[in-house]
């Protein structure tokens, strides 16, 4: 009898751990893609603002935590109100210590957003991959982690890989018209930026996880809550006069909800891959989707041309994604002192 349940335990959480990773790839790939397509999309009047869009997603992404809490709180209204009183309002100065990383994270969204309205799906995707590196950097300065043989060999992998993939050819030539050498650069830079930021702000969220035992929504409801205030304050800043002659949802379509919705899920997904899955299978996530986004961008929105340099950079780059999270077991099972 108990081993049966052990066995069901087993498969289901299996079953978890697969479930959240396809979300991953879906949600990963079709973010970038949707995202890119929405961004370059040609149509009458305005185009929808992108520092608004980080709003919207971030008040979505506390609505779902609330839920998530909720149904945690087994369904009782009254027990929600105690746990986010308690929990948030209570503890100001646990809650203010997520506004360094909401910030950054904040920032990050909107360089996204300027990053795929200069790069096309796939060279954004195998880029964005630098944020491995630092992440790994940032855990070994801020985190005392000690970086394995096979993940420092993994990072110089990666970075040879990016640099192919961002390695200048003829086909670049071909999409002359619709993107020129400066807007690449702008993508590029935006692309970098973002590595850092989100190398920084996941390493520094994880030492306040580590610190507290508050739960990760809770933690994702105070991150979302700063992040739609430094979010509004972006919009007032940069996006004003066209807010206030158009309106905050100017040109929003139902692409622009099906981006939103799946920003706001991308905080969920990762949070639900950490708690089920490991960092091997985060890996083939990642590559699938890199695999998915490079096919998509080229027979769907076509706006890439791939090149023998290109495949060569994103075959390291997936490599080095695998190769980071392979953990070698130990040959034999070594004796307890």
């Amino acid at each position: 009898m108990m081993s049966q349940r052990a066995n069901e335990d087993k498969t289901m959480s299996a079953n978890l751990k697969y479930l959240s990773l396809g979300i991953l790839v879906f949600q990963t790939t079709s973010l970038v893609l949707t995202m890119r397509y929405s961004r370059t999309l040609k149509e009458e009047g305005p185009r929808y603002l992108s520092s608004t869009a980080v709003v919207v997603a971030e008040l979505l992404k506390i609505m779902a935590c609330i839920l998530l809490v909720y149904k945690d709180s087994k369904c009782s209204l009254r027990a929600l109100n105690r746990i986010l009183h308690d929990e948030i309002l209570n503890k100001p100065m646990e809650t203010l210590k997520l506004a360094i990383p909401s910030g950054i994270y904040t920032l990050q969204n909107n360089l996204l957003y300027v990053a795929l309205s200069n790069l096309d799906a796939a060279t954004y995707q195998v880029t964005y991959q630098l944020k491995i590196l630092t992440t790994a950097l940032f855990s070994v300065s801020m985190l005392s982690k000690k970086l394995g043989v096979y993940q420092w060999l993994s990072l110089v992998i990666l970075m040879t890989g990016v640099a192919f993939v961002q390695w200048p050819s003829d086909s670049q030539e071909l999409n002359s018209k619709e993107l020129s050498a400066g807007s690449q650069f702008v993508g590029l830079m935006a692309v970098l930026t973002a590595c850092f930021s989100s190398g920084f702000a996941g390493v520094y969220f994880e030492k306040i996880l580590k610190e507290t035992k508050q739960s990760v929504w809770i933690r994702n409801i105070q991150l979302g809550f700063f992040g739609s205030i430094f979010g509004l304050m972006g919009v007032y800043v940069y996006d004003g006069e066209l807010v206030s002659k158009n309106g905050f949802f100017q040109g929003y379509n139902r692409l622009t909800w099906i981006v939103v919705v799946l920003q706001a899920l991308g905080g969920l997904v990762i949070a639900a891959v950490i708690k089920y899955a490991d960092n091997i299978l985060k890996g083939f996530a990642t590559s699938l989707s890199i695999i998915l986004s490079t096919l998509i961008s080229y027979f769907w929105l076509q706006d890439f041309v791939p090149t023998s340099v290109f495949f060569l950079g994103a075959i390291l780059v997936i490599t080095a994604t695998f190769l980071y999270g392979y953990d070698p077991k130990p040959a034999g099972n070594p004796t307890k002192a």
